[in-house]
């Protein structure tokens, strides 16, 4: 193609997210709740899940979440898909079935043509169809920098949502999906090259896995997108009051991760990722680069489920607070 899209963002996926020490501190300052509210929050702001939740009826939960980003490929039907698949994912997460979905678009309309954002949406459309979920409108704003998601609605039983607080002790952490989309996407990025599995990966919808961790009985999982896994880990860890350890071996990658990490392609969000988790990480014995790996940004990444699912390796195991050692929170063995 003419163009190269990720050759227009500064970033790329959910690694262009904001740091998540920042958006905590900015996040922090919009807790003073309603007086009356009109329905009963289920899950709010308090422990960054993945999407918000009310209650409608006593079993009717509804479902909120948004998500966009820049170009993350260079191909538009396929970033609309990833971008799409990214955004459904949030609904799964929580254990929710997606129900409705609107665009949202940034477009610079004088440098990229029409015909692009035709593409984009077109993928956007055609994995939300595979959801069978309805893409009804939208907006869009004419923008510098290409932009696409969706604002997905979505419900789920309020008895069984998947959240960041609920994971107890000694239990088994899953892993759904391989991680290294962070550095497979900045190496396209960097050098035009595609990894065709990343793309597969990405472009998976998370809706079989979430269905069975609720089947499972599971209580608490996160799906692995812009913060890696060790940022997501930690935040269900510190939300629920348990630590985890994880076992570096038994995650699974992607074919080229490991060469693309070797060749300098490390998006800026992975190396803020593992900063900002350090402080509270235990990683005796691990080098610089596994740790990279672990924390690296993903962008339609799979499920963190507290509990074991058929088919997805099991990364690690929740262990009581403090037990791995004052401020520990994570360790990676």
């Amino acid at each position: 193609m003419d163009k190269r899209l990720t050759q227009y963002a500064h970033g790329g996926g959910c690694a262009c997210k904001i740091p998540a020490g920042e958006l905590e501190a900015l996040v922090a300052r919009l807790h003073d709740p309603l007086d009356a509210p009109a329905v009963e929050v289920l899950v709010g702001l308090d422990d960054g899940d993945d999407a918000a939740a009310v209650r409608v009826t006593d079993s009717l939960a509804v479902i909120s979440t948004t998500d966009f980003f820049t170009p993350v490929v260079d191909d538009p039907y396929d970033w609309g898909r990833i971008a799409a698949a990214n955004a459904l994912s949030d609904i799964y997460a929580m254990g929710g079935t997606p129900v409705m979905a609107i665009n949202l678009v940034g477009w610079p309309r004088d440098v990229l043509p029409q015909e692009l954002l035709a593409e984009v949406l077109q993928g956007g459309r055609d994995m939300a169809a595979q959801a069978q979920c309805p893409v009804i409108g939208g907006h869009s704003i004419d923008n510098p920098e290409p932009i696409y998601g969706m604002a997905v609605t979505g419900t789920g039983d309020p008895e069984r949502l998947l959240r960041n607080d609920a994971a107890e002790p000694g239990l088994p952490i899953s892993l759904t999906k391989p991680l290294g989309l962070g550095v497979l996407n900045n190496h396209h990025k960097s050098t035009g090259e595609r990894s065709d599995e990343a793309v597969a990966v990405m472009t998976t919808l998370n809706r079989d896995a979430s269905r069975a961790a609720v089947d499972s009985g599971a209580r608490a999982a996160t799906d692995v997108t812009g913060f890696g896994l060790l940022g997501h880990l930690y935040k269900m860890c510190r939300a629920s009051g348990v630590a985890a350890q994880v076992d570096a071996a038994a995650v699974p990658y992607i074919d080229g991760a490991r060469q693309a990490l070797a060749a300098g392609h490390v998006p800026g969000g992975s190396r803020r990722n593992l900063d900002w988790v350090r402080p509270h990480l235990a990683a005796a014995g691990m080098s610089e680069e596994e740790l990279i790996l672990l924390a690296d940004a993903q962008t339609s990444g799979g499920l963190l489920v507290v509990g074991e699912i058929p088919g997805a390796p099991v990364v690690g195991h929740t262990v009581a607070a403090d037990s791995l050692g004052d401020g520990v929170v994570v360790e990676v063995r």
